[in-house]
């Protein structure tokens, strides 16, 4: 069995291998609807693996996070990546839409490397590796985004 902070990191991984290929589209985009279809792409694959954050790990460690003054900034990541991708999905000019969308790209990397050098590691310390196992069969039954199973999520925004 996977632990929760594996496949967390996997699904990083795969992610920003997405971006990767958007970025080299990026340079191709000509109209605002060709950066809101891949802006909303972007927000599809992010909110589901959000959720499946939010859901089984954070919160079985909120309270410690909050202590450590870490559960604002991951907030405030979101908040940021999500304004960067609604920026994007309403801008009128093409080039703003894509600006905005390497932003949100770029703010999701640095999140999920915030993620892995700071907040697992303190998972890892805080949950009993059974837990850790267990969360991680969580998110596989789940259906995560990009699994490593490589899965379709079929569920919906939660936001």
């Amino acid at each position: 069995m996977r632990r929760i902070t594996d496949v967390l990191t996997i699904e990083h991984t795969l992610l920003c291998t997405l971006f990767g290929e958007i970025d080299r589209l990026l340079p191709e985009v000509r109209t605002v609807d060709e950066a809101r279809l891949l802006s909303r792409l972007v927000e599809g694959v992010l909110s589901h693996h959000a959720d499946v954050e939010q859901n089984l790990a954070f919160a079985a460690l909120d309270h410690v996070l909050a202590e450590k003054h870490q559960l604002g900034q991951l907030h405030q990541d979101h908040e940021e990546i999500d304004a960067c991708l609604r920026n994007a999905g309403s801008a009128t000019e093409p080039t703003k839409a894509v600006q905005m969308l390497k932003a949100g790209l770029e703010a999701s990397r640095a999140h999920f490397r915030r993620e892995e050098q700071s907040i697992f590691p303190l998972f890892e310390k805080v949950l009993a590796p059974t837990t850790l196992e267990i969360l991680g069969a969580g998110v596989s039954s789940s259906a995560s985004t990009l699994g490593p199973q490589g899965g379709r999520s079929t569920a919906r925004r939660a936001r």
